[in-house]
């Protein structure tokens, strides 16, 4: 069997079945397929979808029923599942009865639950994150170009974020702050309650080295276990 070459999160090669929401700001559309090319790759039936928008994947891995679904799985890859969007080309939530069927069958579910508008961080909506009932992974991702700029240009909803992090909208995006985004249960950590939490810093290629081990430092210090971390650089391909 094929080791998953992605990264080092216990959950990954540990042969379970998992529902994993992902959630945050910039990156999330690229861990999730990353991660669902890994583990179909390794002959796992993946399912990916989302519980907001997604962009309908060019690459013929759209599955509009439970055939086809199937078929991309004895190929030995990830399908995704979804209902068009004529006007935008998106795909939102899928059918709930399509869902259902394949819920099941799947090893793998992988449900884009956030939406950030290309914004590496954010604060969530009242409505946000939508996450499915019976996950039981969070996967909160956050890009790390958000250091260094004003909260108003690299956070989504950046007026809440303010209220909570005690700070203006013009103050610039330091660790600390990007830590109690990712560690707020006003930010990230919105509704994860007893699921099993883990973050992806992604675009570490972008810090410096102290950077990297000062988030890493700030969230540990905070209870989140080190190995539920993974510094992702740009076309990362392990931790």
């Amino acid at each position: 069997v094929k080791q998953m070459p992605v990264c080092s999160f216990d959950f990954v090669n540990d042969g379970k079945k998992h529902n994993i929401c992902l959630v945050g700001g910039g990156g999330k559309t690229t861990v999730m397929y990353e991660l669902a090319a890994a583990w179909a790759a390794c002959g796992r039936k993946v399912l990916v979808l989302t519980s907001t928008h997604i962009l309908c994947p060019a690459d013929g891995s759209f599955a509009a029923d439970v055939p086809a679904v199937q078929n991309l799985w004895q190929q030995v890859r990830y399908a995704v599942i979804g209902t068009p969007e004529l006007a935008t080309g998106k795909l939102t939530a899928p059918p709930q009865d399509l869902y259902e069927a394949l819920q099941l069958q799947a090893d793998v579910i992988l449900c884009e639950a956030d939406g950030s508008k290309h914004h590496p961080c954010k604060a969530p909506a009242a409505h946000e994150p939508v996450l499915l009932p019976d996950s039981d992974i969070v996967l909160a991702v956050v890009g790390m170009d958000a250091l260094g700029c004003p909260l108003a240009q690299a956070c989504q909803r950046p007026q809440p974020a303010a209220a909570f992090l005690g700070c203006s909208l013009d103050s610039v995006i330091d660790e600390q702050m990007l830590a109690a985004l990712l560690l707020s249960e006003q930010g990230a950590r919105k509704n994860v309650g007893a699921r099993a939490y883990y973050i992806v810093l992604n675009k570490c290629d972008l810090l410096k080295a102290a950077q990297q081990e000062e988030m890493r430092r700030l969230l540990v210090s905070e209870g989140i276990d080190e190995r539920r971390i993974w510094l992702r650089e740009r076309g990362d391909s392990k931790c």
